[in-house]
């Protein structure tokens, strides 16, 4: 029998999904392709600008605990390893990380 490729909408006010749905994929479009290209390029920069207003302690910290992935598919290092490494408590390492997260968050909302 025939395949209907776009069927009419159901008459209980449901949507019906017929193969076009599956066959039309807006997300290889080379306009969305583009577009997604260029928010992840600004994100990038956003997130580059952020960190380079923090100190080198407040960055190293915020690039081992969020940015860093190891070969292994691992994260960075822990607030634990981080306190031995700077000489103070884990508890210090996770104040210093929440203030570099919130002065990061400034700069990206002042920069939007």
């Amino acid at each position: 029998g025939d395949v209907v490729l776009d069927p009419s909408p159901a008459d209980d006010g449901e949507e019906t999904y017929g193969p076009i749905a599956w066959l039309a994929d807006a997300n290889h479009e080379p306009t969305a392709m583009l577009e997604s290209a260029q928010r992840d390029e600004l994100a990038t920069e956003g997130v580059a600008r952020a960190m380079g207003e923090l100190d080198d302690r407040s960055r190293r910290i915020v690039t081992e605990r969020w940015l860093k992935v190891n070969d292994d598919g691992t994260g960075g290092m822990t607030l634990h390893e981080l306190a031995a490494e700077y000489g103070v408590s884990a508890e210090r390492i996770r104040q210093i990380e929440v203030a570099a997260m919130k002065k990061m968050r400034q700069a990206l909302t002042a920069s939007a």
